[in-house]
């Protein structure tokens, strides 16, 4: 079975990996409902660990108290559920398939032409993006087994692969935007979300990783 995590985690968590989120955000990312979300957030503001911000974007954050308390708790949790081989075999796994997703998102975006720059892709071509998805399905195909694997060892990490399930059947139903668009769950917003995830819970700098 995997390890369930706890409820206060996950809330910090997800604001961890996601930033300034409203309560609805917060709950899509940890399964949590709404009223739950609200009440550890309310708990959470008075132990100093997160705050509520106004403005653009407005919603809740980490504060520095929080991050601390995050952090602590993600290396707790990997201890006591034995968890943190699986995780760190997992990521290593997962580093090769990213370097090649970036590479694939960048070509989604941005493309060869005559010139010495790469110019922007307005996706006329037909054949060009039908080759780009091709290699976004297979590589969404590569990263199943480490997605099971981490999902195995801990239940959070379930969420993710419905996510980008739904994700990629978007972009082969020709939705474009699911690709690579931000401030929607497309498959760069999920994968980007899950490599800070794996960075956050095994407490690597994001700079200092090696790509496979």
């Amino acid at each position: 079975m995997p390890y369930p995590s706890e409820p206060r985690l996950v809330v910090l968590h997800a604001l961890g990996v996601k930033g300034v989120s409203a309560v609805g955000v917060v709950a899509s990312a940890t399964g949590l409902a709404a009223t739950d979300v609200v009440a550890l957030l309310e708990e959470l503001r008075e132990t100093g660990s997160v705050e509520h911000r106004a403005g653009t974007p407005a919603g809740w954050s980490l504060t520095r108290v929080g991050r601390k308390e995050r952090d602590a708790l993600l290396a707790e949790e990997l201890d006591v559920a034995g968890a943190r081989t699986a995780v760190e075999s997992a990521y290593h796994r997962f580093l090769p398939i990213n370097a090649e997703l970036l590479t694939t998102c960048t070509a989604w975006q941005l493309r060869d032409d005559a010139g010495d720059e790469p110019v922007a892709n307005d996706h006329a071509d037909a054949d060009y993006d039908t080759a780009v998805v091709r290699r976004l399905v297979d590589l969404d195909a590569r990263s199943r087994p480490v997605l099971a694997d981490l999902a195995a060892a801990l239940a959070r990490f379930g969420a993710y692969r419905p996510r980008l399930d739904h994700a990629v059947q978007r972009v082969v139903a020709g939705e474009s935007d699911w690709f690579t668009r931000p401030l929607i769950d497309s498959y760069h917003t999920v994968w980007f979300e899950l490599h800070q995830d794996l960075l956050d819970t095994l407490g690597v700098e994001r700079g200092s990783e090696e790509q496979g």
